[in-house]
């Protein structure tokens, strides 16, 4: 199976955690530990700067429910 650019995309320099979604795509996890943001590949949310384990916690939970999976037609 060949993965699609937002189940695998290139992972940036500061990922701290790649989780995935419902149905395969990427959330990442970027920042450091007093400032990280989470991104979800799949519906394109985008969280605001927080702590680690706060944005750890709500990006799981992002993944537990998000059955995004967007891909772009250009």
């Amino acid at each position: 199976m060949k993965l699609s650019p937002n189940t695998a995309p290139a992972e940036p320099d500061n990922l701290l955690i790649r989780m995935h979604n419902q149905v395969g795509a990427a959330i990442d996890l970027t920042g450091t530990e007093h400032h990280s943001r989470w991104t979800c590949h799949g519906c394109g949310y985008r969280s605001m700067s927080d702590l680690l384990g706060s944005s750890r916690t709500n990006a799981n939970n992002h993944a537990a429910y998000c059955r995004g999976a967007y891909h772009r037609l250009r």
